[in-house]
């Protein structure tokens, strides 16, 4: 009985098994009897040959693979689904090409994701890398309805697997890197599919990338071969943003941002560099901008966070800054700095107090900016600098928070100053930028000055001598780099040089103390350096003289702080010898020099201190003083020209332009009454007066009434104190009264004072008249001869 029924049973399963799809029975024979034998190669080749012959077969095939895989996986059979899939890999490399795959690429993904649902990790990692498989696949048809967000979601949960097992823990998490990286190759080149880029999407993907990628050690592994989570986390972000349009690197910014706010990642900010400088590695050079845009975006939002949190953001930004700057030009730059400087503006507008903290966020924005600036070309920085000085608050605001904003915008001048390469002092100083500088090295706050000093020397030293100029010397200084100044270069010194050298004596004659005084000079001296030359030593000889004459005259300086002025005076004296080589000039000052260290050593350098000196010092010391006429001699007895030296007057103090350059009129009157030293006013004229005296910018002493040898030795010794405060109030007296009074007020205080050359004048005309007489002329006789017009003093000059 029991022989009959399985006979019976084993002629049904034949009948049953001839009569099944040819299709089912392929599929049937690649499994083995024993799992452990694997998938049956020969059967598998006769499948896949099947497959090809019979493409629309391909969906059946690969939804009986689906049915038999979802039953051994409700069974625990793990072997059989394994060769199931391993069979599904095969079939779809084989037939990639053929135009009915997306059929069965729907069985295939939904076998992958009933794999991936399962809790073995075996399965899921298998699963993963069968759809790795897949998205490496270039489909030639599009697909309209596959979705992928569940894969998202899947891979993303994956990158956060916590085995406690290690190894297997970061198999998984190597998996779910992988699966995101398919995923992204997958949907990146196909723009049926769902998009990647959407918000949902990419706060899974980015957040899972940094967080094996901040597991790991940011220093480089030395086996490349090795592939971590860590590694793979990076590489899949390089590709996540190098993948990226326009439109779409904003949605990996955001979450990357939210993901370093939330998990405190920006102090240290050692993390939030790394990543930002893959990002701007990775991005395509021309949205590189995108990302300094949505960090400072960023900035301005944590414009309430901590200064710690603040300076950390600023910091990666001035990292970063530095590759976007070559990609930005024109208004794209302009508005990167301006966005900086609002940023410094607001640190110093909100806080009543600076605090180191704050303090350190303000420097790297400040670096921020100069890394910014750095990598423009030169013509740009001067732009860049031009735009900072018109930001900086004018002079006349003096509270406390403007001063602080000038010095917060002039530290972020001077870095990029800095960063300038000078080569011609005509481009480094347009007069636009130059003007507004010269007037803030007026500025009455010490930092401020020093700060648009230190400006200066960035902009002057083209041959790093800065450092070498940093003490008041009258002693060689060793390590001098120099070159004679090119024509550009003189013609800038004739043209702005005037301007310069009297902000300076302004600026020397502001403070009494070191760090500014030194800071002066050493601007000074790279002026010298620089410019100094036979064509140019007249000026700066000049400008030594209104030193000088600063220190003797101004009544509102210290004794210590004149005695410096002479000690400055001296040593630039002694370089411009040295850095022109007019050797004549270099015994003079030394003569000096050696005299004053006999008599009047406070006149010689070091800088005295005002703090620890309170001595009383004699100043009435005029036999040691820098003498006009001496370093006239000094340039004629060295072939050299002098006449600049000898008829113009030494810089002074408080004046907007060079007496030497000036065109006014009025100027002129008052420097030629200073000149001859006359006591005559608007209302007395010497007609003795030498005809040299009456010629434009020439001048010539009166002589002494008097003319031994010690009348001539007494007039050529300097005035007194009260005499001189006479001879300038006079001066102030007489352009004031050019200056203010009417035209007609002038004439009748002149007219008087005219009768001897006016009856002169008359007699020769009515001579000529008499002689050339003709009716015409009788016609008008009683009109009054234009000639006949009195004339003031000051149509003589």
């Amino acid at each position: 009985m029991f022989c009959n029924t399985l006979m019976a049973s084993v002629c049904c399963c034949g009948c049953c098994s001839a009569l099944r799809p040819r299709y089912k029975r392929l599929v049937d024979n690649i499994f083995p009897v024993n799992s452990e034998d694997g998938l049956v190669k020969s059967n598998m080749e006769k499948l896949t040959f099947y497959s090809l012959s019979s493409p629309d077969k391909l969906d059946r095939i690969g939804e009986y693979l689906y049915q038999k895989a979802s039953k051994d996986i409700n069974r625990k059979r793990y072997k059989f689904v394994e060769i199931a899939m391993e069979a599904m890999d095969i079939l779809l490399q084989a037939c990639h090409a053929q135009t009915t795959l997306n059929l069965f690429v729907e069985s295939f993904l939904r076998m992958v994701q009933k794999l991936l649902e399962d809790s073995n990790p075996n399965l899921q990692i298998l699963a993963t890398n069968s759809f790795v498989k897949f998205a490496n696949i270039n489909e030639d048809t599009p697909s309209y309805h596959r979705r992928y967000d569940f894969f998202i979601s899947k891979f993303s949960s994956m990158c956060h697997g916590n085995n406690d097992n290690i190894e297997l823990r970061d198999s998984i998490r190597l998996a779910g890197i992988k699966g995101v990286q398919g995923v992204i190759r997958k949907t990146v080149s196909d723009d049926l599919v769902e998009n990647i880029w959407e918000k949902q999407h990419m706060e899974k993907i980015v957040p899972s990338l940094l967080f094996n990628m901040q597991s790991g050690d940011l220093t480089p592994v030395e086996d490349a071969t090795v592939v971590t989570p860590p590694v793979l986390a990076e590489e899949v972000l390089r590709e996540l943003v190098g993948r990226a349009s326009f439109g779409h690197i904003r949605s990996v910014l955001k979450p990357l941002l939210t993901h370093l706010d939330r998990h405190e990642l920006w102090v240290p900010n050692t993390f939030a560099i790394h990543t930002f400088r893959i990002v701007m590695i990775s991005i395509q050079p021309q949205y590189s901008y995108t990302v300094v845009e949505t960090l400072m975006q960023h900035l301005d939002n944590n414009f309430k966070s901590s200064p710690k949190t603040r300076t950390s953001l600023a910091v990666v930004l001035s990292k970063i800054i530095a590759i976007a700057a070559g990609e930005s030009v024109g208004p794209s730059a302009l508005d990167i700095i301006n966005n900086l400087l609002t940023h410094l503006r607001t640190s110093v507008s909100t806080t009543t107090e600076i605090t180191p903290e704050e303090s350190q966020y303000q420097e790297a924005l400040i670096n921020a900016l100069g890394e910014f600036a750095n990598h423009h070309p030169d013509y740009q920085k001067i732009e860049i600098m031009l735009f900072i000085m018109n930001t900086v608050p004018d002079l006349s605001k003096k509270s406390k928070g403007d001063q602080m904003l000038q010095n917060i915008l002039l530290k972020s001048l001077l870095k990029v100053g800095t960063q300038y390469s000078t080569t011609s002092f005509e481009k480094a100083f347009p007069a636009s930028f130059l003007q507004p500088l010269l007037k803030m090295a007026r500025a009455p706050h010490d930092p401020t000055r020093i700060i648009v000093m230190q400006i200066f020397q960035s902009l002057l030293d083209r041959h790093q001598n800065e450092k070498v100029l940093s003490t008041v010397s009258i002693k060689p200084y060793a390590a001098l780099s120099q070159e004679p100044p090119s024509r550009s270069d003189i013609i800038f010194t004739h043209k702005y040089g005037a301007n310069i050298m009297q902000a300076l004596i302004d600026s020397m004659a502001l403070s009494e103390k070191l760090d500014s005084l030194t800071s002066s000079y050493n601007t000074a001296a790279l002026l010298i350096v620089e410019m100094a030359c036979g064509e140019t030593v007249q000026e700066f000889l000049l400008f030594i003289l209104g030193i000088q004459q600063v220190s003797n005259t101004s009544d509102e300086l210290s004794n210590i702080h004149k005695c410096c002025l002479q000690q400055i005076a001296i040593a630039l004296l002694t370089l411009t010898a040295r850095v022109t080589g007019i050797n004549n000039l270099l015994e003079y000052a030394q003569k000096i020099i050696e005299d004053r260290k006999v008599e009047a050593t406070h006149w010689l350098p070091p800088l005295l201190d005002s703090k620890k000196s309170n001595k009383s010092y004699n100043l009435n010391l005029p036999h040691l003083a820098i003498d006009k006429i001496a370093l006239a001699e000094c340039l004629q007895n060295a072939g050299m020209d002098f006449n600049r030296l000898q008829t113009g007057v030494p810089y002074a103090l408080n004046q907007i332009d060079n007496p030497g350059h000036r065109h006014s009129w009025v100027e002129s009157v008052s420097n030629h009454m200073q000149h001859r030293n006359s006591s005559a006013d608007l209302t007395a004229y010497n007609a003795d007066a030498d005809s040299i005296s009456s010629s434009p910018g020439v001048s010539k002493k009166a002589l002494a009434p008097e003319y031994t040898v010690d009348a001539m030795k007494r007039y050529l010794a300097e005035p007194p104190e009260s005499v001189k405060r006479e001879q300038q109030e006079k001066q102030k007296q007489i352009v004031r009264a050019f200056r203010e009074s009417d035209f007609e007020d002038l004439m009748k205080r002149t007219e008087p004072k005219h009768d001897v050359i006016q009856n002169r004048l008359n007699d020769l005309f009515n001579s000529l008249s008499i002689d050339n007489k003709t009716p015409q002329n009788a016609t008008n006789q009683n009109e009054k001869p234009i000639y006949e017009t009195n004339f003031p003093e000051l149509f003589y000059y």
